[in-house]
């Protein structure tokens, strides 16, 4: 099935009634720098998950975002803005994450607009996915769950199996891989007291991927499925420059599980060098086409597959054109609901 990208900037819109047509929007905050990597990877991942549904894909910023004057004039060509959103008819929802420049998000100039995003998806979508730092924003919001900063970054490809039976991880009895970066994790504990469902762990990464079902159904992901090949390899030699130009005060790690052998020698090269010789221009001579030749990236699949379900799902929802205070009908349908009602029975009354 298509993907159709709806960038025309008009007050008139399509209304798509099929039922297996849906309208996603997607909120990207990320920075400047990886504004277009981040909107490619979820593009390219929903395409290749629509197999059965026709999406219709609206973009979204937020003004309060930092941003050069050069990305804002770039951005207003495809993307609406946020106050847009209020009034539009989306089925699903992605809000992406962005790097925080403060230690309490709820400093951070987008807090209010991002807090009210949150209220906003509850009322008017069938589901919304939170990825990153968009999920910790949600929690913190809805429920007051801080996250807490980790000793160093977090970065790599974690194994993560799930926690429970649950339908967004019905083909996935092995487990899965999932990048992660990030410098603060949500405690398992804390989640859980709060009603969240915890679908996949890792033993290294902490909770993965956790959900909720009130209004809407709202799937959070502290993890990265929707990131290419060369993500964390790109943001390796970011940090990596950031060293060499004393924008921070030690050597990024290397993301784990991520090279083989012989490309993680080359790596540990480069960083004896840069250790020795920290000067800006070193950067230039990163390897990175050597080390993208060494690159392990099993997650693909996992990843088509998670956004497979949640396509699958607005579909369903939207087939019963139900209002969204209403539960649904039919038993597969209805398995957010019935997640929830089964944590909240495993918990003593």
């Amino acid at each position: 099935m298509p993907l159709l990208p709806d960038t025309i900037r008009s007050a008139a819109t399509k209304d798509f009634r099929a039922a297996n047509c849906v309208t996603v929007g997607l909120i990207n905050n990320m920075p400047d720098a990886a504004v277009e990597s981040t909107e490619r990877q979820f593009v390219d991942l929903i395409r290749a998950a629509s197999s059965k549904v026709i999406v219709r894909l609206l973009l979204f910023s937020i003004p309060a975002m930092p941003r050069a004057a050069t990305t804002r004039q770039d951005m207003a060509e495809r993307y609406r803005d946020i106050a847009e959103l209020w009034h539009a008819h989306l089925d699903g929802l992605i809000v992406t994450g962005t790097e925080p420049r403060t230690g309490n998000l709820k400093d951070e100039a987008y807090w209010p607009t991002l807090a009210q995003v949150v209220d906003w998806a509850r009322d008017n979508t069938y589901s919304t996915i939170w990825s990153c730092l968009a999920a910790h924003a949600a929690v913190l919001h809805v429920d007051g769950v801080e996250r807490r900063p980790l000793a160093e970054k977090l970065s790599g490809i974690f194994d993560c199996a799930p926690a429970a039976s649950h339908p967004m991880t019905a083909d996935a009895a092995s487990g899965l891989r999932v990048p992660h970066s990030r410098w603060n994790d949500l405690p398992e504990r804390a989640l859980a007291d709060c009603g969240y469902r915890i679908i996949t762990l890792s033993a290294d990464a902490g909770v993965d991927m956790f959900a909720r079902q009130d209004k809407s159904f709202h799937l959070f992901m502290q993890g990265h499925p929707e990131y290419e090949a060369t993500s964390l390899l790109r943001e390796y030699r970011r940090d990596i420059g950031r060293y060499l130009r004393y924008e921070r005060d030690t050597y990024p790690a290397l993301p784990q599980n991520y090279l083989d052998g012989e490309t993680v020698s080359l790596a540990a090269m480069f960083r004896e060098r840069a250790l020795v010789d920290r000067r800006q221009h070193l950067i230039t001579s990163f390897p990175f086409g050597a080390l993208e030749l060494g690159l392990i990236c099993p997650w693909r699949p996992c990843a088509v597959g998670i956004y497979e379900k949640w396509l699958e799902f607005l579909s369903g929802c939207k087939a019963e054109r139900r209002p969204l205070n209403v539960v649904r009908r039919r038993a597969w349908r209805d398995w957010p609901n019935a997640a929830v009602r089964e944590a909240a029975d495993a918990v003593p009354h």
